[in-house]
């Protein structure tokens, strides 16, 4: 999502750089020709902004991404240890209610004899 709202931002700040230019140029106090120049030249270097645009949103990406891929291993390293855990507790677990199954109730009265008193 962060990526997303990075690219929208860049995206805005060229196209509203750009419009700027242009209205700049249009409204300055020159002459048609001077202004057809300037106007030449900025075409000129808008491929070369373009470029640049491009490559710093690759360059963005690409770090990112290798974030998303640290995030991912990092995930799977803590989901790894929980399954770990929660198999180790579950044996724990399992052995401790073998162990009071098989220990003979040294306070158990039968029933009956809980009724009758």
């Amino acid at each position: 999502m962060s990526n997303n709202r990075s690219v929208v931002f860049f995206g805005g700040l060229m196209l509203g750089a750009t419009i700027g230019t242009l209205a700049g140029l249009l409204m300055a106090p020159r002459t048609g020709r001077e202004t057809r120049q300037l106007l030449k030249k900025s075409a000129n270097a808008l491929p070369e902004l373009a470029e640049d645009l491009s490559t710093s949103v690759q360059l963005q990406a690409d770090r990112l991404s290798a974030n998303a891929l640290r995030n991912w291993d990092e995930t799977l390293e803590r989901l790894r240890e929980a399954i770990a855990a929660g198999i180790d507790a579950s044996q724990r677990e399992s052995q401790a209610i073998k162990r009071k199954n098989s220990e003979p109730e040294t306070n158990s009265q039968p029933l009956t004899q809980h009724v009758d008193s």
